[in-house]
């Protein structure tokens, strides 16, 4: 169960970053990473770092589509983690 914990958060941190590098991009006119992408990463267990980054980067945060499905798979990822700690635990 830690070993898992610790590639969750991880793999989280790691989101934040792909959405901060991805601002980044956008800043300095340098090939972006696509939106389709970002999205997978959030619905891969990682929509907490998506969240994380679209808050401390301001990053996807005016569009519509990013605010809806980045909380959908919030919500998505909280079902699969409250089911594998029922069965986990």
């Amino acid at each position: 169960m830690q070993i898992f914990l610790i590639d969750f958060l991880l793999w989280n941190f790691g989101v934040m970053l792909i959405y901060g590098l991805d601002k980044l991009c956008a800043i300095y006119s340098f090939r972006r990473v696509s939106e389709q992408a970002l999205l997978a990463c959030a619905f891969f267990m990682g929509s907490f770092g998506a969240v994380l980054g679209m808050a401390l980067f301001h990053h996807k945060t005016a569009k519509q589509k990013f605010r809806f499905f980045v909380t959908l798979a919030c919500v998505v990822n909280a079902v699969i983690l409250g089911v594998l700690a029922s069965v986990l635990l």
